[in-house]
């Protein structure tokens, strides 16, 4: 049975640092108009500024789905059954009493460390012992944009378009259509935060998170990435901490000293 989770809040850690865009990238936004010679795909954009950004939700939900992979922790639903397996270790099983598979969704099993570091939804939380939210994934905003408005080449603001073509496999007829895409060399700001509780180790959970980021730079962020999209880089990545002792003396983040992975020093 797992154990208790103190609820006491020990400290909050802030890592920063810069996302560097390797390959075209492409997270869809929402139009309701497509003007004479845009593209069929459009980015998102924040509507103020009308510069792309990486919603915070599209960061977190593609590092979590990679860690749920990783170590096989999802919840796993099989058709006419009620069960549920919190494991891709027990899935082989399953199938061969020929329970067909009907969905496998996000890690619920408060022991395992992607429900621990991401949390568990309200519907799926257990009463007897709830899991709290520890990481904070905000919107990355677009840091380098003077340099990408400056840019002589760029189809669209700050961004480029890129032509794909499907072909009928039987006609050979072409399917032209066109994506919309942050081009290589664009510069996001990132800021995570990590809430720790009770006796929760700190470099436990930070192991977590740094073995996220480095998946996630091996996978691809947005859409396509099986053509080449969303290659990225993590880089001048930086940690402060605040405890609660801080913030009772209304005191600044400290700077922390922590070693980095090899793959997360750029």
């Amino acid at each position: 049975m797992t154990a208790q989770i103190d609820f006491t809040f020990q400290e909050r850690i802030f890592v920063t640092g810069t996302i560097q865009v390797l390959t075209g990238m492409h997270i869809g936004g929402n139009s309701t108009e497509m003007g004479i010679g845009g593209a069929d795909s459009i980015v998102v954009r924040d509507p103020l500024t009308n510069r792309p950004y990486i919603p915070g939700s599209s960061l977190r939900g593609k590092m979590r789905s990679l860690m749920e992979r990783l170590r096989g922790e999802m919840s796993i639903k099989f058709k006419n059954s009620k069960d549920i397996i919190t494991s891709t270790q027990e899935l082989t099983a399953e199938l061969a009493k020929g329970n067909g598979l009907d969905s496998a969704g996000p890690a619920s099993n408060p022991g395992q460390a992607s429900a621990k570091l991401f949390g568990v939804s309200i519907d799926k939380q257990q009463q007897e012992n709830p899991v709290p939210q520890r990481l904070v994934v905000r919107d990355a905003k677009l840091a380098n944009w003077e340099v990408l408005e400056k840019a002589k080449n760029t189809d669209m603001p700050l961004t480029e378009v890129k032509t794909e073509v499907a072909i009928d496999r039987i006609t050979s007829k072409a399917n032209p259509r066109q994506i919309e895409r942050v081009p290589a060399g664009a510069d996001f700001s990132f800021d995570f935060v990590l809430n720790l509780y009770g006796s929760d180790d700190e470099k436990e959970f930070l192991g977590y998170l740094f073995q996220c980021m480095q998946l996630l730079q091996d996978d691809y962020l947005g859409g396509h990435g099986s053509r080449g999209y969303g290659r990225i880089l993590f880089k001048d990545v930086s940690l402060h901490k605040k405890a609660i002792e801080d913030y009772q003396e209304n005191r600044s983040a400290q700077t922390m000293s922590v070693e980095l992975p090899e793959a997360l020093r750029n």
